[in-house]
């Protein structure tokens, strides 16, 4: 018992709490099963390394602000036709953050745009990315706030720090010219240096209306698209889907008729 002890005092002072902490399962596991000594240490070593990278991607993923923990494996691409599997398989490689290439979803709301860009973003934060993710109305008003008090360059680093950058819901709000502007100056910033993923409910011919400025719009275009994948899903909306079955939105439907 005292050489256990001295072990765990050890294990502590050599900062591996997890490891000290599993010590007696393991010590018990390895005499039933008679492990030799190199392995018992080799899996009491690889306990707490598993429970660092669980922490390590727990802290990274709340850091993200990612809204919900959703993966590839939980997207229904049977409902969603239109999605190229492959492709977005493709894209959970990561190669595009490698060669600071942009993602572009587009679609009506509720086809699971926002789902990929997470899961993506999960995919980048498992091979140790640094991933940030905001809707677009509150990154827009940050930074025209951050200008009205003359601290954009300030701001605007916490944008360009992480390896992804995922924007969420462009063209749900016009934007005014400060708006437009300080977005084209964050993309331009952020052009062939780090990857962007963008989910938008509007297509491409929609964004000069969108950014209340045709010209303004091109220019955020030019540099998004020039190193790009663009998805566009076509389809219904899951949440509608889901009422659909439960008879609830074909009842709603046959009221609006009468």
């Amino acid at each position: 018992m005292i050489a256990l002890e001295r072990a765990r005092q050890h294990l502590l002072a050599l900062g591996l709490k997890d490891a000290a902490q599993a010590l007696d399962a393991h010590l018990e596991r390895a005499a039933k099963r008679e492990v030799p000594y190199v392995d018992f240490l080799a899996d009491l070593l690889e306990a707490e390394l598993a429970v660092r990278r669980r922490r390590y991607l727990d802290t990274r993923t709340k850091l993200a602000r990612l809204p919900f923990r959703k993966t590839l494996d939980d997207f229904d691409f049977d409902a969603q036709p239109s999605v190229d599997r492959r492709q977005v398989r493709e894209l959970a490689t990561l190669q595009f953050l490698a060669h600071a290439e942009n993602v572009i979803l587009l679609g009506p709301p509720g086809v699971g745009k926002t789902h990929v860009a997470v899961a993506l973003g999960l995919a980048a934060i498992d091979r140790g990315y640094a991933v940030y993710f905001t809707p677009m109305h509150r990154l827009v008003e940050d930074l025209r706030n951050a200008y009205e008090e003359h601290r954009l360059d300030r701001r605007m680093r916490i944008y360009l720090a992480p390896r992804l950058l995922i924007i969420d819901e462009l063209g749900y709000l016009p934007l005014d010219r400060v708006g437009a502007t300080v977005f084209f100056q964050l993309v331009a910033a952020r052009y062939e240096r780090g990857s962007i993923i963008l989910t938008s409910n509007h297509t491409f011919a929609d964004w000069g209306q969108v950014f209340g400025d045709p010209v303004i719009a091109t220019a955020i275009l030019d540099r998004l698209l020039h190193h790009s994948h663009v998805i566009n899903i076509r389809g219904e909306s899951y949440r509608l889907r889901e009422k659909r079955r439960a008879g609830i939105f074909r009842n709603v439907e046959s009221k609006q008729e009468l």
